[in-house]
Protein backbone atom coordinates (compact mmCIF):
# COMPACT_ATOMS: atom_id res chain seq x y z
CA UNK A 1 0.00 0.00 0.00
CA UNK A 2 1.37 3.61 -0.99
CA UNK A 3 2.05 5.78 2.11
CA UNK A 4 -0.87 8.32 2.40
CA UNK A 5 0.09 12.29 0.56
CA UNK A 6 -1.69 14.26 2.97
CA UNK A 7 -2.94 14.83 6.48
CA UNK A 8 -6.05 13.95 5.52
CA UNK A 9 -5.11 11.19 3.47
CA UNK A 10 -3.80 10.05 6.74
CA UNK A 11 -6.38 9.97 8.68
CA UNK A 12 -8.85 8.83 6.23
CA UNK A 13 -6.46 5.81 5.54
CA UNK A 14 -6.24 5.67 9.81
CA UNK A 15 -10.14 5.86 10.18
CA UNK A 16 -10.17 3.03 7.49
CA UNK A 17 -7.39 0.44 9.46
CA UNK A 18 -9.41 1.53 12.56
CA UNK A 19 -13.09 1.03 11.50
CA UNK A 20 -12.67 -1.61 9.06
CA UNK A 21 -9.82 -4.33 9.76
CA UNK A 22 -9.47 -6.71 12.36
CA UNK A 23 -12.90 -6.40 14.59
CA UNK A 24 -12.06 -3.44 16.51
CA UNK A 25 -8.66 -3.88 15.74
CA UNK A 26 -5.70 -1.64 13.69
CA UNK A 27 -5.22 -3.68 10.61
CA UNK A 28 -1.53 -3.37 9.49
CA UNK A 29 0.59 -5.40 11.47
CA UNK A 30 1.74 -2.50 13.96
CA UNK A 31 1.35 -4.42 17.79
CA UNK A 32 -2.12 -2.33 19.08
CA UNK A 33 -3.11 -1.49 22.73
CA UNK A 34 -6.28 -2.56 24.35
CA UNK A 35 -8.47 -0.44 22.53
CA UNK A 36 -8.00 -1.61 18.92
CA UNK A 37 -4.96 0.99 18.46
CA UNK A 38 -1.38 0.91 18.23
CA UNK A 39 0.36 1.33 21.54
CA UNK A 40 1.63 5.22 20.50
CA UNK A 41 -1.86 6.19 19.65
CA UNK A 42 -1.77 9.04 22.67
CA UNK A 43 1.63 10.85 20.64
CA UNK A 44 5.30 10.42 20.88
CA UNK A 45 7.37 13.00 21.51
CA UNK A 46 10.35 13.79 19.04
CA UNK A 47 12.71 16.70 18.30
CA UNK A 48 15.80 16.08 15.97
CA UNK A 49 19.20 17.06 18.17
CA UNK A 50 21.03 17.20 14.85
CA UNK A 51 23.48 15.20 17.10
CA UNK A 52 24.28 12.97 13.99
CA UNK A 53 23.86 9.14 15.87
CA UNK A 54 21.61 8.17 13.40
CA UNK A 55 23.81 9.09 10.87
CA UNK A 56 26.56 6.74 11.97
CA UNK A 57 27.15 3.43 13.39
CA UNK A 58 26.53 0.24 11.75
CA UNK A 59 27.40 -0.48 8.04
CA UNK A 60 24.09 0.38 6.47
CA UNK A 61 22.10 2.11 3.70
CA UNK A 62 20.13 5.15 3.30
CA UNK A 63 18.06 4.84 0.30
CA UNK A 64 17.79 7.53 -2.15
CA UNK A 65 15.39 8.48 -5.29
CA UNK A 66 16.26 9.97 -8.69
CA UNK A 67 14.64 12.80 -7.42
CA UNK A 68 16.22 12.81 -3.95
CA UNK A 69 19.72 12.11 -5.96
CA UNK A 70 18.60 15.67 -8.04
CA UNK A 71 17.86 17.76 -5.30
CA UNK A 72 20.97 16.97 -2.91
CA UNK A 73 23.20 17.71 -5.78
CA UNK A 74 21.56 20.91 -6.31
CA UNK A 75 21.89 21.73 -2.71
CA UNK A 76 25.31 21.34 -3.16
CA UNK A 77 25.57 23.27 -6.09
CA UNK A 78 26.57 20.37 -8.64
CA UNK A 79 24.84 21.72 -12.10
CA UNK A 80 24.37 17.94 -13.43
CA UNK A 81 21.98 16.36 -11.25
CA UNK A 82 24.62 14.04 -10.04
CA UNK A 83 26.47 13.03 -6.89
CA UNK A 84 29.79 11.86 -6.32
CA UNK A 85 31.12 8.23 -7.08
CA UNK A 86 32.06 9.05 -3.34
CA UNK A 87 28.48 9.69 -2.28
CA UNK A 88 26.66 7.42 -3.81
CA UNK A 89 26.58 3.90 -4.68
CA UNK A 90 24.66 1.37 -6.52
CA UNK A 91 23.43 -1.74 -4.69
CA UNK A 92 21.25 -3.92 -7.28
CA UNK A 93 18.63 -1.53 -8.69
CA UNK A 94 18.30 1.24 -6.19
CA UNK A 95 20.93 3.76 -4.92
CA UNK A 96 22.44 4.64 -1.85
CA UNK A 97 24.72 7.41 0.06
CA UNK A 98 28.07 5.88 0.74
CA UNK A 99 29.29 5.90 4.41
CA UNK A 100 33.02 6.63 5.38
CA UNK A 101 35.22 3.87 6.95
CA UNK A 102 33.54 5.07 10.74
CA UNK A 103 30.07 4.27 9.42
CA UNK A 104 29.51 7.75 9.06
CA UNK A 105 26.85 9.18 6.80
CA UNK A 106 29.50 10.47 3.70
CA UNK A 107 27.68 13.85 4.56
CA UNK A 108 28.06 13.79 8.41
CA UNK A 109 30.52 16.73 8.89
CA UNK A 110 31.50 18.36 12.70
CA UNK A 111 31.16 22.04 12.93
CA UNK A 112 32.12 24.12 16.20
CA UNK A 113 32.33 20.82 18.16
CA UNK A 114 28.80 19.46 17.06
CA UNK A 115 27.86 16.54 14.65
CA UNK A 116 25.41 17.85 11.89
CA UNK A 117 23.94 17.10 8.57
CA UNK A 118 25.53 18.54 5.62
CA UNK A 119 22.59 17.96 3.63
CA UNK A 120 19.74 18.58 6.37
CA UNK A 121 17.04 21.15 4.07
CA UNK A 122 17.49 18.36 1.28
CA UNK A 123 17.84 15.31 3.28
CA UNK A 124 16.05 11.93 2.00
CA UNK A 125 13.07 10.57 3.27
CA UNK A 126 14.49 7.76 5.09
CA UNK A 127 16.34 10.54 7.05
CA UNK A 128 13.12 12.77 7.50
CA UNK A 129 10.85 10.14 9.10
CA UNK A 130 13.10 9.17 11.75
CA UNK A 131 12.35 7.85 14.40
CA UNK A 132 9.28 6.95 13.12
CA UNK A 133 9.82 3.59 11.18
CA UNK A 134 8.26 0.45 12.00
CA UNK A 135 11.38 -1.14 14.24
CA UNK A 136 11.36 1.54 16.30
CA UNK A 137 7.42 1.57 16.85
CA UNK A 138 6.81 -1.85 17.25
CA UNK A 139 6.88 -1.88 20.60
CA UNK A 140 7.40 0.48 23.69
CA UNK A 141 10.19 -1.20 24.66
CA UNK A 142 11.52 -0.85 21.26
CA UNK A 143 10.97 3.02 21.48
CA UNK A 144 13.06 3.47 24.11
CA UNK A 145 16.05 1.29 22.95
CA UNK A 146 15.93 3.68 19.94
CA UNK A 147 16.28 6.74 23.01
CA UNK A 148 19.46 5.12 23.79
CA UNK A 149 20.98 6.28 21.16
CA UNK A 150 18.96 9.15 20.08
CA UNK A 151 18.71 12.53 22.39
CA UNK A 152 15.91 13.85 20.20
CA UNK A 153 13.03 11.07 21.68
CA UNK A 154 11.21 11.53 24.16
CA UNK A 155 11.91 15.18 23.82
CA UNK A 156 10.25 18.65 22.00
CA UNK A 157 6.93 18.26 20.47
CA UNK A 158 4.26 15.39 20.14
CA UNK A 159 3.53 14.06 16.86
CA UNK A 160 -0.07 12.51 17.06
CA UNK A 161 -1.13 9.92 15.72
CA UNK A 162 -1.87 10.91 12.39
CA UNK A 163 1.75 12.81 11.97
CA UNK A 164 3.44 9.36 13.33
CA UNK A 165 1.29 7.60 10.51
CA UNK A 166 2.31 9.71 7.72
CA UNK A 167 5.86 9.35 8.65
CA UNK A 168 6.09 5.87 9.19
CA UNK A 169 4.03 5.67 6.07
CA UNK A 170 5.37 8.02 3.15
CA UNK A 171 6.47 6.94 0.20
CA UNK A 172 7.34 10.93 -0.61
CA UNK A 173 8.78 14.03 0.95
CA UNK A 174 5.78 15.58 0.29
CA UNK A 175 3.45 13.74 2.26
CA UNK A 176 5.90 14.37 4.82
CA UNK A 177 6.30 18.02 4.29
CA UNK A 178 2.88 18.70 3.64
CA UNK A 179 2.10 16.67 7.34
CA UNK A 180 5.04 19.02 8.88
CA UNK A 181 3.59 20.50 12.41
CA UNK A 182 0.22 19.92 11.52
CA UNK A 183 0.24 16.90 12.93
CA UNK A 184 1.88 17.64 16.02
CA UNK A 185 0.27 18.52 19.35
CA UNK A 186 1.04 20.80 22.11
CA UNK A 187 3.31 19.01 24.82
Amino acid sequence: MDGPSTVSDARAALQRRVVGGRPGGYDDGMPEGSNGQPWYADGLKFRCTQCGNCCSGAPGYVWVTREEIRRIAEFLGRGDDTLDPTQLRGVGSRWSLTERKNGDCVFLRTEAGKRICGIYPVRPLQCRTWPFWDQNLDSPTDWARASEDCPGINRGPRYSLVQIEVRRTAKCWDAVDSATGSGRTKS
